[in-house]
């Protein structure tokens, strides 16, 4: 299995650059490919972008969707999941297989609560103990999915 099959994250409609710089370092250091979809909230050659992913930017695999279906076209065998604080299922309660796609919503409103409805099996949530918190920042909890996806997948078998 090539590193690039093993997990994709997508972004749909990423609003802060700082945020979208961090998680591409992020993919860039486990050769995971990054999905941009959607609307951005900022050009992608915008300095603040590239400063938070530093010198790194070389080694993103950098894909543009222009919607969720695009991205799910381009991934007919990948199952996608749904991050958000509102989902039910935990993210540890999920077995993820090689090219599976972690997706994760734009931070002010989180994933559209229809896409959540829709599949809810793989609607996903990171638990946070305190209720004074409505959710965790995107570059975070992107880091805390993927580690975990990563975890499993690399001590199967």
């Amino acid at each position: 299995m090539s590193s690039t099959e093993l997990l994709h994250v997508a972004l749909f409609r990423p609003e802060i650059h700082p945020n979208t710089g961090n998680i591409a370092r992020l993919c860039a250091a486990n050769s995971l490919p990054l999905h941009l979809v959607g609307a951005l909230g900022f050009r992608i050659d915008n300095k603040s972008v590239r400063r938070a992913g530093l010198d790194y930017w070389p080694y993103v695999d950098l894909r543009r969707e222009g919607s969720l279906d695009e991205l799910h076209k381009n991934l007919p065998e990948s199952r996608l999941f749904y991050f958000s604080a509102r989902a039910e299922r935990l993210f540890t309660d999920v077995t993820y297989r090689a090219g599976d796609c972690l997706v994760f919503g734009p931070e002010s409103t989180g994933l559209p609560a229809e896409i959540l409805q829709a599949c809810p099996e793989q609607a996903l949530k990171i638990p946070m103990r305190s209720e004074h918190v409505r959710s965790l920042n995107l570059s975070t909890a992107v880091g805390i999915a993927v580690y975990e996806a990563l975890r499993q997948l690399l001590h199967q078998g």
